[in-house]
């Protein structure tokens, strides 16, 4: 597998909004994303559209700018069919796509897909050796382009920089980012997830945190890794109405000013990022695009301005 080979630039954007959105209304939105200077553009796998026809959509819709999964459910397909989905849209827009991969979660494998999760790291990494051995016969690259895993602990990690280019965390402080690199070594690309608002009124900020935070501190793999940092159980469900104190949801979402915002971007390259993933919470799809177009001057050197 190469390495490094998917130049994401500094910052992408890293959003779940556009499934809420027609997906000609989706390229558009990314076009503009291209335009304000942001480097990629992450997209999720939960239960929503397939993730790599929105892909090929959005990098046809584009020139520049770069697509990553963030990431794409190893459970949904074979070792096979995803290594060949992976060369195939690198046939069509080569260096253009990055394949995030990870284990997802185990409601979403066993209660929805209906898959064994008893075993998640020993089958990401059969999985991963599968990939790399699978036929294809088919015009296009023989040889696996870059991947990177959805990584938090430390075992993961250590996969991610032994079996790919590296990792993909999300939800994560830069104090994990440092964590990572000191794990992975310095040799592995590192591209963490920041959740951001731009609002400057502390209790309106937290409440729209404490609500996008809420299904992630249900999941075992969440809220292990926030564990394994020095947080305690008080920190995640101790706070207003049995949520996480101001403590965590400071740490988790930088709010504030665009300033702020670029301030904790800056704190995940000095920890060790290669290149940090920007998610603007917001109440509506319409307000999180004009958070990219906010923030595009302080994270893309853009000179655009805010619609």
């Amino acid at each position: 597998m190469s390495m490094g080979s998917v130049d994401l630039g500094r910052v992408g954007i890293w959003t779940g909004v556009l499934d809420a959105l027609p997906s000609a209304q989706g390229v558009e939105f990314v076009a503009e994303a291209e335009e304000l200077g942001y480097g990629a553009f992450w997209i999720p796998e939960a239960v929503g559209r397939d993730p790599f026809v929105a892909a090929a959509r959005l990098l046809e819709g584009t020139s520049t700018i770069k697509v990553a999964t963030g990431i794409a459910n190893i459970y949904a397909r074979d070792p096979m069919t995803m290594a060949n989905i992976q060369r195939t849209i690198e046939e069509a827009f080569p260096q253009r796509f990055l394949l995030g991969l990870g284990v997802s979660h185990h409601h979403l494998v066993e209660f929805i897909r209906k898959h064994d999760y008893s075993r998640p790291l020993s089958y990401m990494r059969e999985y991963l050796e599968r990939m790399g051995k699978a036929r294809f016969m088919a015009h296009g690259p023989q040889e696996l382009p870059e991947i990177v895993l959805a990584a938090l602990g430390p075992k993961m990690l250590e996969l991610s920089a032994t079996a790919t280019a590296g990792a993909h965390p999300y939800f994560v402080p830069p104090e994990h980012t440092a964590v990572a690199r000191e794990t992975m070594g310095p040799d592995a690309a590192l591209y963490p997830e920041q959740m951001a608002i731009l609002d400057t009124n502390a209790e309106s900020a937290r409440a729209l945190a404490r609500k996008n935070m809420a299904i992630y501190l249900g999941l075992p793999n969440y809220a292990d890794n926030l564990l394994r940092l020095g947080f305690t159980q008080a920190d995640i469900d101790g706070g207003p109405d049995g949520g996480p104190t101001d403590k965590l949801v400071d740490a988790i979402v930088v709010w504030g000013t665009e300033e702020d915002v670029k301030a904790r971007v800056d704190a995940h390259f000095e920890a060790g990022a290669d290149h940090v993933c920007v998610q603007v919470l917001a109440p509506n799809p319409e307000a999180a695009f004009d958070g990219w177009r906010r923030l595009a001057p302080a994270l893309c050197g853009s000179e655009a301005a805010p619609a």
